[in-house]
């Protein structure tokens, strides 16, 4: 038989804590809720650090100062380079427009970085895809700096130190002249 209470027993004790809570609400007294006050004003969140983006940037500039160093070319020069392996002919016929252009890219409107970058992926593409002759438009330099055309500097740079090209040579007329190269690239292995 369970064992419960009766009318009889005494109410179980109050615990301690309910006594003392008791105990201060009857000294207090009645309480009124004060109205919610403003968060104090914070001091402003740090603005993300950029030195990612200037490290970056930085780099960019130093690359392309690399990339101009030495005689810069001007908007009527001729651009032409061919590795040792590469017969002078090959040059020549290269600049006469005998070698047809399979794929082109056109670098107008686009700044120092876009480009390289463009200029990059291009070339390992037609590498990739075995192509052998390219035409890469980096227009006259009219709209660019009046020491020299930049994209056409970027470009001759750029193209001496890919391993990839064998030889490239300012397009004829009708193909883009001086604002145009054509550019052999080495066989896919």
């Amino acid at each position: 038989m369970q064992r419960g209470r009766h009318r009889s027993d005494p109410p179980p004790a109050p615990s301690i804590d309910d006594d003392d809570a008791a105990l201060f609400r009857n000294a207090i007294g009645p309480v009124r809720e004060l109205p919610a006050a403003p968060l104090p004003p914070q001091s402003p969140k740090p603005r993300p650090s950029t030195r990612m983006a200037e490290r970056d940037d930085a780099q960019a500039r130093s690359e392309f100062r690399q990339l101009l160093d030495g005689p810069l070319l001007h908007a009527g020069d001729s651009m032409q380079y061919r590795r040792e392996e590469i017969a002078p002919r090959v040059l020549r016929r290269l600049g006469r427009g005998e070698y047809a252009a399979q794929e082109e890219l056109d670098l107008h409107h686009s700044d120092v970085q876009q480009a390289t970058a463009l200029l990059r992926l291009f070339l390992r593409d037609a590498v990739d895809a075995g192509v052998g002759c390219v035409r890469i438009i980096h227009g006259k330099g009219l709209n660019s700096s009046p020491d020299a055309p930049i994209l056409k500097n970027l470009v001759d740079r750029l193209l001496r130190q890919r391993a990839d090209v064998l030889a490239f040579h300012t397009a004829p007329g009708g193909q883009g002249g001086t604002g145009a190269v054509l550019v052999l690239l080495r066989p896919r292995r």
